[in-house]
Parts: structure tokens; sequence; C-alpha cells
């Protein structure tokens, strides 16, 4: 970051954290950022049409479209959990207290994959 852009020397954990309001929202966009990433990934890995994933998932391909293309205001932290378990994805959230405020993990893991995303 540089001078001429208006905040000088301000660091940040994460892209949420620069662009939303409050810890909470910054924690609720990181959340569903993650999940949206991880079932795309499953998605891609199934190597079907967009109608077919859409299908699998039990939702509309215009729906399916939206995540696929990250309109994550599209989609609530809920409705990502259920699509994620839709796709085969194991979903746990850890959350742990660093400083004074609780700091939240989620992992997506595969049944197949097992690896944390």
């Amino acid at each position: 970051m540089t001078e001429t852009d208006g905040i000088p020397g301000q660091v940040f954990a994460s892209v949420w954290d620069a662009l939303e309001d409050s810890p909470a929202e910054a924690a609720n966009m990181r959340l569903r950022s993650e999940l949206m990433i991880a079932i795309r990934q499953a998605v891609a890995e199934w190597g079907v049409t967009q109608a077919a994933a859409a299908c699998r998932l039990e939702v509309t391909q215009p729906r399916l479209n939206d995540l696929l293309r990250g309109r994550i205001n599209n989609f609530s932290l809920d409705a990502l959990t259920v699509l994620a378990a839709r796709a085969g994805l194991d979903v746990h959230m850890q959350i742990e207290r660093v400083g004074p405020f609780p700091t939240v993990t989620l992992v997506a893991k595969s049944a197949a994959d097992q690896t944390a995303i």
C-alpha cells in the first residue's frame, strides 16, 4: 500500500478485514469465501456440466453459476454449508481465542481427499 492510497501503514490479516466494517462481518465473509472456494473445487473435480452439477447440488443452473462466478453476496453461510454437504464435503468450524477476540477457522474436507482447505 502506498501513501497515495489514503491509508498509510495499515496492514490487514485478510482482505475482508480491510473491506468490511466490523470484525464480525469480516469473519462471516472469510468463512463464506472459504466455503465457496471448496465447493467450486469439488464441482470442478466432478468434470460434469453445470446443469449436471446443479442437479447434484439440488440448485438451479443459474444459482450454481452465481457460486462458480464468486458472487458471494448471493449466498449466506447457512446456504453454503448445505451446498458443501451436498457436494460431499465435511465441514468443521474451529473457534480459538487469540487476543481479545476469538478467531474462526473453517475446514472443509472431501470424503475422498481429507485435506484441509
